[in-house]
């Protein structure tokens, strides 16, 4: 029998209401012959919620602690799902991720999985159970509890999907699957039928939401189908990323129209530095739940969205510590992304004379063979998005 994994976000468990309809889709999906794994997120706002206490409590709390603490918001959910779903007459049970056997490295709210050992699953498998799993979270070698950071319940589904070989791994949310920009920002955004894995992780890392960039990596090394759906759409449509792109896609790169989507951080922190480099550099990775690229020993140019810090002004206070080399500010960043993108100069020209036409300033570019992303002011973003998105992502490109 066949494996899938399903993944369901925090919106779509924000009550027992909205439990009991996934309980029904995860139980239709056992009933058309599949063994179901379903990753579960904490419910609505437990997370943020949890974290509010915490810092209640102290200005920088201990993220050994932290990460105790919003691990059982998960814990909450797969408990109430497997209960739903034992209701409707299926046998269920609850895992947390160290019972899964996810192995993470020690660096707590920011933990990467570097091993996964599902004999459990497979176990709980194999006598016909659905396994209901408490996604975001793992162990590592010192056992100690560990979160994954923002995304990480789709982290934990497709880490889980490749250990367990699953034909696919479905990632439920409020959102009908991926668009080529943000809905709220750009109103001419259209849904995208497929991507490319580079593509989505290109748009993972600069703020698109949807899919976590480590989840998109671990489908990408095991070439799992990755879906993006509606909870409502019951495993049909949304938007699938995977390595073989369809013919509709090839014709777009064939007529020279390499970008797909524009995605954008409305604020961020940028942080350059000269000789100070290393040590802003160090202050970064100490409190950034997100990885990021340097070169020791050379001079830093870091951009992070300001939700993948813990501990903004902390962080602030440390970089400006380090003296007047170190150059600390707030921007925000809007990315044009596609296959190719950033391969020819003539695309960085024309997103540098959209953001010019509709008056917003560039103060930086930096480019990757699939993406291209622009520096601007926080109060231009959306100004920016638009433009580009109508210059990249609209019907007529110039030749």
């Amino acid at each position: 029998m066949k494996v899938i994994v399903q993944k369901f976000g925090g919106s779509s468990l924000s009550d027992l209401s909205k439990i009991r309809q996934v309980a029904e889709a995860i139980v239709a999906t056992r009933e058309r012959g599949y063994q179901v794994v379903a990753v579960v997120s904490a419910m609505g706002d437990t997370t943020d919620d949890l974290l509010g206490m915490a810092n209640e409590l102290a200005a920088s709390p201990s993220r050994r602690e932290l990460d105790m603490l919003l691990s059982v918001g998960e814990r909450i959910s797969m408990a109430l799902m497997s209960i739903a779903i034992q209701a409707r007459g299926h046998e269920a049970v609850s895992l947390t991720g160290s019972q899964c056997g996810i192995i993470t490295t020690a660096s707590h709210s920011n933990a990467r999985i570097i091993d996964v050992r599902p004999f459990r699953v497979q176990d709980e498998l194999a006598q016909g159970r659905i396994v209901i799993v408490a996604g975001f979270q793992g162990t590592s070698y010192r056992r100690d509890v560990t979160t994954l950071g923002r995304g990480g319940s789709d982290t934990t589904a497709v880490a889980l999907a490749a250990a367990l070989g699953a034909e696919a791994c479905e990632i439920y949310s409020d959102v009908d699957g991926v668009f080529s920009a943000d809905p709220r920002v750009v109103l001419s955004a259209r849904q995208l039928e497929s991507l490319s894995y580079e593509e989505m992780q290109e748009m993972a890392r600069a703020g698109a939401k949807v899919l976590n960039e480590q989840a998109v990596e671990f489908a990408r090394r095991a070439q799992i189908a990755l879906y993006a759906r509606s909870t409502q759409m019951r495993g049909e449509g949304g938007t699938v990323v995977r390595v073989d792109l369809p013919q509709a896609e090839l014709s777009r790169l064939e007529e020279g129209r390499p970008a797909v989507a524009v995605s954008h951080i409305r604020r961020g922190l940028r942080v350059r530095a000269g000789e100070s480099a290393d040590r802003a550099a160090e202050a970064i990775e100490a409190l950034a739940t997100v990885s990021f690229d340097w070169q020791p020993g050379r001079s830093l140019d870091a951009f992070i969205g300001l939700d993948d810090v813990h501990g903004v002004a902390e962080l602030e206070a440390s970089l400006r510590a380090l003296g007047a080399d170190v150059e600390v500010s707030q921007p925000g960043m809007i990315s044009v992304v596609g296959l190719g993108v950033g391969g020819q100069t003539r695309w960085s020209r024309l997103g540098e004379a959209a953001l010019r036409e509709a008056g917003v300033t560039s103060l930086g570019l930096s480019a990757s063979l699939a993406r291209l992303s622009w520096i601007v002011a926080a109060d231009q973003v959306e100004t920016g998005a638009n433009a580009l998105h109508e210059a990249f992502v609209g019907e007529a490109l110039p030749a």
